[in-house]
């Protein structure tokens, strides 16, 4: 309902400018019946002294960055929830995520969720940019700005967004636009952007949702693959056939000690990766693997015993053990570690 509110707000503050502007226009029109008509100012006029153009240093409002780290991260979570990706200006997810991350440089979820809308934020400064909405494509380019300065799409949009402003500013000079045209167009503009970034955001948050689901039923399958075979190996019967007499026992060379797990030492154990969605949700667990390191110091088998929460770890946990490495040892040895996931550590 609030996010409803501040949609509501935003375009009624859109109409009020609009119906602002066309009244000046009337008046222009009222004294040219009188005066010779001036030349029509160009479509895309200069950003005034009260509104000064959108950078990366006031990327993020002032509101905004007033909030606190837990408000940021509430407002985040529900403008990403609601599909308000990177627009309306003030009450964007980029904009809470970009705050956050400046306040808690070691939340990882404010950066992940950056690492994601960012390509979407690129793909809306380009189509603002095509419909001449340059205030916007600004908007959003201050925005990939402040989230990442080295960005590869920033030179090219900020080309773009010059190259286009002195092509409209020619051709409004060409055209002679009068202030009911600019009215007009302007209003349409205002009407596209908001249609264009709404339904936008709802196609890019079903991608994010089809995207995360996959990879829930992916970790599902292969937990339940896992599942299976241990309890085909479970339910196997142990060989019941009698032993053949055995002759006498000839001398052998003596056979190589039995290693145990105190014999093994690390070499390299890479930490896992955090499950996206996992990271996203502050969600942390623990995961119980048994392995067996190989006489040449590789683990050669390795499966979960135990997992909380379930599913959500295992998948991780177990392709980080298998590349684990130990010295070697004279015999292989199985042994098991617990391995935690904590979002903050």
């Amino acid at each position: 309902m609030i996010a409803n509110n501040d949609r509501h707000c935003s375009r009624l503050s859109a109409v009020k400018q609009v119906s602002a502007v066309f009244a000046l226009g009337c008046a222009l029109a009222a004294c040219g019946k009188k005066e010779e008509a001036a030349p029509a100012a160009p479509e895309q006029a200069a950003p005034s002294a009260s509104a000064p153009a959108a950078n990366a240093g006031n990327a993020v409002s002032a509101k905004v960055s007033a909030l606190s780290v837990e408000q940021l991260r509430e407002a985040a979570r529900k403008a990403y929830a609601e599909n308000r990706l990177y627009a309306p200006a003030e009450d964007n997810a980029v904009e809470y995520y970009l705050a956050l991350r400046e306040k808690a440089p070691a939340d990882a979820v404010a950066s992940s969720a950056l690492t994601d809308l960012l390509p979407m934020t690129v793909i809306a400064t380009e189509q603002s940019i095509g419909r001449e909405d340059f205030s916007e494509a600004q908007r959003l380019s201050a925005l990939i700005e402040r989230a990442d300065p080295q960005h590869p799409a920033m030179a090219r949009l900020k080309a773009a967004i010059a190259s286009a402003q002195q092509a409209v500013t020619k051709r409004a000079e060409q055209e002679k636009l009068t202030a009911e045209d600019q009215v007009r167009k302007q209003a349409e503009l205002e009407k596209q952007r908001l249609a264009q970034q709404q339904q936008q955001q709802q196609q890019a948050a079903q991608q994010l949702a089809a995207q995360q689901a996959a990879e829930r039923q992916a970790a599902t399958r292969a937990a339940e693959q896992r599942a299976a075979e241990q309890r085909a190996a479970e339910q196997r019967p142990a060989p019941t056939a009698a032993a053949p007499e055995r002759p006498a026992p000839t001398p052998t060379a003596p056979s190589a000690p039995a290693a145990a797990a105190s014999d093994l030492r690390a070499v390299s154990t890479p930490a896992p990766r955090y499950p996206p969605d996992a990271l996203r949700a502050g969600t942390s667990g623990e995961v119980q693997v048994e392995f067996t390191v190989g006489t040449d110091g590789s683990v050669t088998a390795a499966r979960v015993v135990r997992a909380n929460p379930p599913r959500v770890f295992d998948r991780e946990a177990v392709n980080a053990v298998r590349k684990w490495r130990f010295q070697p040892v004279p015999a292989p040895v199985t042994t098991r570690r617990t391995i935690g996931f904590n979002p903050g550590g």
